[in-house]
């Protein structure tokens, strides 16, 4: 009876876990690039999922990068501003679970809307 139990337990705490996993979780991360081609410190990047929902924002770092961690697996669109100007949006960026994804974002040589 213990025994049965104890691998019913097993069973469904694993059960549980794919379970939980099937969702999973994956990061989002890049450089931003600026018209020289040198990164770009302190620009905003903006991530959402592909239909617009979950959007998400931070700011690059010293060396022009940026990092979303724990996205849902799944599609994302991604784009960066910096002294009034946008990149072009990075459209469905795939996240897959326990992966990150690079991607490298280019400021245009003049300000856009």
């Amino acid at each position: 009876m213990k025994r049965s139990i104890v691998i019913f337990l097993l069973v469904a705490a694993l059960a549980f876990a794919v379970a939980a996993d099937t969702k999973g979780i994956g990061t989002l991360a890049g450089t931003v690039i600026g018209p020289s081609g040198k990164p770009v410190a302190g620009a905003r990047v903006t991530s959402q999922g592909a239909d617009g929902t979950m959007p998400k924002s931070t700011l690059t770092n010293s060396d022009g990068r940026f990092f979303f961690p724990q996205l849902e697996n799944g599609y994302y669109d991604v784009r960066a501003y910096h002294s009034g100007a946008w990149t072009n949006w990075k459209h469905n960026v795939e996240v897959k679970i326990g992966k990150q994804t690079e991607v490298k974002l280019q400021l245009p040589s003049q300000a856009t809307n």
